[in-house]
C-alpha cells in the first residue's frame, strides 16, 4: 500500500514538472488566476472548514477558526496580488567599471523553481497550508500538499476542494498517516516546505538531502517573555494569556516560558489570572476556548505538570469557574502555571505546546539574557516594558526568529513581514517579499559587451608583455 502512494505521488510530481516546463514561460495573469481560486476556495467555503477544524479538535470555536485559519490567509492572498508584479519583476545590477559603460548589463530575473511540496501541521490546518500556498503560486509554481493526520475531516476536506479548483497538474493533496508524509519527505521537489516539531524537521531535512532539496523549516521551540521592571503588568499579563490560551496554546510562536523580575512574580501572575478570567470566565463548556487536539498530545501536556510537581514546582491552575477537570474526557485543559522551575525539569526543556506556563525569575537583565542565549534560538521572542535602552540590550544581545514588543505572537500576522526561525527553530522564511524569493530562483543574467573583455582586462593569453 505504501509503495502504491509513493507510486501515485512520483507520477503526480512528473506530471506537474512536465506541466511547469511546457508552459514556460507562464504568464503573470496565471498566477494571479491561481491565488484567486485560493481566496475563493476558502471565502466560498469557510463554514464547511471551520465546521471540520471544530470537529478534529473536538472543541475549538469557529470564529476563532474563521479569524486565524481563513480571514488571515485570505488577506495574506489579497496582500500576494497586490504585490506580485513587483517582486517578479527583474532587478539591474550593479557592474566593474567601465563594463556598464562599455555597454554591458547585468541583471536578477526572480524565476518559479517548479514544484513546491507543503508539509502542513495540525495545530492551524488550513492557514499552515495555504498561507506558503499563496505564495508558492505568486513564484509561478504548482504545489504538491500532504497535510496533518491528526485534523482527518480538515485534511479530506482540503483535499475535495482542492480537486474543485485546481488540476492535478496545477495542485494536488495528499492525505494519509507517517508513512505518506514520509514517502512525501523524500519526493525529489524542487523545494520543500515543513511546519511542525523540530524532531520531525530534522527527519524532514535528511528525506529531502537525499535528492538535494531545498527546504524551508517552520519549527518551534521555546519562545520567551522578557518583562523588563517597567511592564505594565496587568496589561501584559493579559496579553500573555491571550497567547497562551488562543487555540489552548498549541501555536509554534505560543509564549513558552517568562523571565520575570524577582520580586514581581505576584504582580505577573495576578495579571495573568485576570486577564484569564476576563476572557474565560468558564473553561469546560466554554467554545471560545479550545481542546487539546489528541488524548496521546494531552497525556503529554499532564505529565510535563507532573513532572515539574514531583521535582519540587509550584502548579498553579489558573480556574476562575473552580470547575471540576478530573471527570471528563473533553481534553480541555486549565492555563497551569509553574513556579520555581528547576533545569531539569521536562517543561523547561521541551517546547510546551499546550496551556502550560512557567515563570522563571531574574536579578539583572543581563542574566535573563544570557538564560535565552545558553539555549537553543527561538522561533519567536517577546519583551514587556517602556525602557528603551533596556529593549534594545535585549534585542542586540538575543537571536530569535522573530520579535513582538509590547505583546506575543503578532509579528507572524505581518503579512510584510518575513516569518522564519534561525538554527533548532527552522531555516528559510515566508511572508513579505522574502517568501516570493524563497520561492523562487534568482538567476543572474548578464549579457557581454561588445568590446572584447577578456583581452581588456588581461585575461587573454598569450599572457604578459606583448613581445
Amino acid at each position: 500500500m505504501a509503495d502504491d502512494r509513493t507510486n501515485e505521488m512520483e507520477a503526480v510530481l512528473k506530471r506537474q514538472r512536465a506541466a511547469h516546463h511546457q508552459m514556460r514561460p507562464e504568464p503573470m495573469a496565471l498566477r494571479r488566476d491561481r491565488i484567486e481560486r485560493a481566496i475563493k476556495l476558502l471565502t466560498d467555503h469557510a463554514d464547511r472548514l471551520c465546521t471540520a477544524m471544530a470537529e478534529d479538535f473536538g472543541s475549538r470555536s469557529p470564529y476563532q477558526s474563521m479569524k486565524t485559519d481563513i480571514e488571515g490567509t485570505v488577506n495574506f492572498g489579497k496582500y500576494c496580488l497586490k504585490h506580485l508584479e513587483g517582486w517578479a519583476r527583474p532587478e539591474k545590477r550593479g557592474l566593474q567599471f567601465p563594463l556598464a559603460l562599455l555597454g554591458a548589463k547585468a541583471e536578477v530575473r526572480y524565476e518559479p523553481k517548479g514544484v513546491i511540496g507543503i508539509l502542513s501541521p495540525w495545530n492551524f490546518p488550513v492557514n499552515l497550508t495555504f498561507g506558503p500556498l499563496m505564495q508558492v503560486f505568486a513564484a509561478g509554481n504548482r504545489a504538491m500538499i500532504k497535510p496533518s493526520e491528526f485534523t482527518e475531516k480538515t485534511s479530506e476536506a482540503l483535499r475535495e476542494l482542492v480537486e474543485e479548483f485546481y488540476t492535478p497538474d496545477e495542485c494536488a493533496v495528499f492525505t494519509g498517516g507517517p508513512e505518506v508524509a514520509q514517502a512525501f519527505s523524500g519526493l525529489a521537489f524542487d523545494h520543500l516546505v515543513f511546519t511542525g516539531s523540530t524532531e520531525t524537521g530534522r527527519k524532514v531535512m535528511q528525506a529531502a538531502a537525499a535528492n538535494l532539496v531545498p527546504v524551508t523549516l517552520e519549527l518551534g521551540g521555546k519562545s520567551p517573555v522578557f518583562l523588563g521592571e517597567s511592564a505594565d503588568f496587568a496589561k501584559a499579563g493579559e496579553k500573555i494569556a491571550l497567547g497562551k490560551m488562543l487555540n489552548a496554546g498549541q501555536i509554534c510562536l505560543a509564549p513558552d516560558y517568562l523571565l520575570v523580575p524577582e520580586g514581581k512574580e505576584d504582580e505577573v501572575l495576578h495579571g495573568v489570572w485576570q486577564g484569564t478570567a476576563n476572557m474565560y470566565p468558564t473553561l469546560l463548556e466554554n467554545e471560545d476556548y479550545a481542546s487539546i487536539v489528541t488524548d496521546r498530545h494531552f497525556d503529554r501536556l499532564q505529565g510535563l505538570v507532573e513532572d515539574a510537581r514531583h521535582k519540587g514546582a509550584e502548579v498553579i491552575e489558573i480556574n476562575p469557574g473552580d470547575e471540576d477537570f478530573s471527570n471528563t474526557n473533553a481534553r480541555k485543559m486549565p492555563l497551569t502555571i509553574l513556579r520555581n522551575v528547576t533545569a531539569d525539569m521536562k517543561a523547561m526543556q521541551e517546547e510546551i505546546f499546550g496551556p502550560i506556563l512557567p515563570i522563571k525569575t531574574y536579578g539583572r537583565i543581563d542574566d535573563a539574557i544570557d538564560y535565552v542565549n545558553d539555549h537553543d534560538r527561538p522561533l519567536g521572542l517577546y519583551y514587556f516594558g517602556d525602557d528603551a535602552a533596556e529593549r534594545e540590550k535585549v534585542l542586540e544581545r538575543t537571536i530569535s526568529g522573530g520579535v513582538t514588543v509590547n505583546d506575543v505572537i503578532f509579528h507572524v500576522s505581518m503579512d510584510d513581514l518575513p516569518f522564519g526561525g534561525v538554527g533548532p527553530s527552522g531555516m528559510g522564511s515566508y511572508h513579505g517579499v522574502e517568501g516570493f524569493r524563497q520561492f523562487s530562483h534568482a538567476r543572474s543574467i548578464y549579457t557581454q559587451a561588445k568590446v572584447d573583455v577578456a583581452k581588456l582586462g588581461g585575461l587573454k593569453p598569450p599572457y604578459g608583455k606583448a613581445r
